[in-house]
């Protein structure tokens, strides 16, 4: 008697059956050690440049500049990585920005004037790898239909997220314990070091150009077009821009708080209960068998954000602030996971890798945008003011999710079928 018989490693991937995917060891280890400078920048720029100048608002302009400068050029280094390899693009890409560190640090330590730093800050955020969205390219190649792909998603947004607790904790204990300079000199040699040894992973590099799957439609015909081009991509880039707010939001405002508190040194413990929130939603997200879609899993992950976030500005005590930093991490990591799962189905792979780094372009523009603007509200009106710009962001997105919820769908694989295949169930014969 015929039958068909659906495994359980198939119904309930894991995180162990995940690691096991071949050559995945190859790219993940390099990968990690590469992508830790993403989260040490920022911290190390305002704490350089604010040790240099005695001004914070100087300090906060500047890695402001380097994180617009990296949300613009981000996706252009995508679409050549998608084009020419993600090696042709990583190599050149972290000598440059080494070098423009370098550039950056000895302005800044030379007392060098506003718009120096600022012409220094710009190749140095343009050139940062993006690692993470090369990362969750080579698991889309490695996984390409596969249920695991949505493990893959959380195990690195859990992986993100330990980045940015780790790399701003070292990053600070190096400029205040070492020199105000030896955050940016880890990042760089981080950078270097990582960045060269993951793009000499070249069996594990995704298909690029031509010859990557999906890069020509059914009918042979060439098309070389923006992953932006993709509506669901653009709908996505406004729900990242809208978690960008939360981060940046946060940052500035839980410094604010403890500050009018009198307890700065707390600061830290509110911040890692947040981080904390975001990985712990994130193994969770991974670990689940999900019978819902992505599509719906957004929405109502980021309705939960976007509600947890309203109440930030109404919290008076440090107990209240850091339970609700909590929900805001456990939040944000359902919403985050399912937008690059979506990723998957929305665009082709010869696009895959401009598309996420569309959505971690988005979530840096976000955050330098909150960090300007929550750090000004700050300073006038007090952290609970601050408070209010990831309400605003998260209000926006879910908005703007809600209504254009149909671009979410997935692309169809294939108009081109064979007669009779495909419409009808088939049944065991005995």
């Amino acid at each position: 008697m015929a039958s068909t018989v659906t495994s359980d490693a198939v119904k309930r991937p894991g995180y162990g059956q995940l690691l096991r995917t071949p050559g995945a060891w190859s790219f993940l280890l390099p990968g990690f050690a590469a992508r830790q400078p993403f989260a040490m920048l920022t911290i190390g720029i305002v704490l350089l440049v604010q040790h240099t100048t005695g001004s914070y608002g100087t300090a906060g302009a500047v890695a402001a500049v380097t994180g617009v400068s990296m949300a613009l050029f981000a996706p252009q280094s995508g679409k050549l990585a998608d084009r020419f390899g993600q090696r042709a693009v990583l190599v050149p890409g972290v000598l440059v920005h080494a070098a423009s560190g370098a550039v950056l640090i000895a302005l800044a330590l030379a007392d060098a004037p506003l718009w120096a730093l600022f012409a220094a800050a710009v190749p140095t955020g343009a050139s940062v790898p993006q690692v993470g969205p090369m990362v969750r390219a080579r698991w889309a190649a490695r996984l390409d239909g596969s249920p695991l792909m949505s493990t893959a998603a959380a195990f690195e947004s859990v992986t993100d997220e330990f980045t940015f607790v780790v790399g701003p904790v070292l990053a600070t204990a190096l400029c205040t314990g070492v020199h105000p300079a030896a955050g940016l000199v880890a990042e760089a040699a981080l950078t270097l070091a990582g960045g060269l040894l993951f793009a000499a992973q070249k069996r594990t590099q995704p298909a690029h150009g031509p010859h990557a799957a999906g890069a020509a439609p059914a009918g042979g015909e060439r098309a070389r077009t923006s992953a932006l081009s993709v509506p669901g991509v653009r709908v996505l880039a406004v729900a990242f821009l809208g978690i960008g707010s939360v981060f940046g939001g946060m940052q500035v405002s839980l410094t604010a708080f403890t500050e009018e508190i009198g307890n700065p040194g707390v600061n830290g413990l509110l911040y890692g209960l947040f981080a904390a929130g975001n990985m712990l939603a994130g193994i969770a997200v991974g670990a689940i068998a999900w019978k819902t879609g992505p599509r719906r899993r957004l929405i109502i992950g980021y309705a939960a954000l976007t509600v947890a976030a309203s109440l930030l500005w109404s919290a008076h005590s440090v107990a209240l602030l850091g339970a609700l930093g909590l929900v805001v991490g456990l939040s944000i990591a359902p919403a985050l996971i399912s937008g690059y799962t979506l990723v998957d189905s929305l665009v082709p792979a010869s696009s895959r890798t401009e598309a996420f780094t569309w959505l971690t372009g988005a979530v840096a523009l976000g955050q330098a945008a909150a960090v300007t603007v929550a750090g000004r509200l700050a300073d006038g009106y007090g952290s609970a003011a601050g408070f209010l710009v990831p309400l605003a962001g998260t209000a926006l997105a879910l908005t703007t999710l809600v209504a254009l919820r149909s671009r979410l769908t997935a692309r169809p694989a294939s108009r081109t079928v064979a007669r009779g295949v495909g419409h009808r169930v088939p049944v065991a014969v005995d």
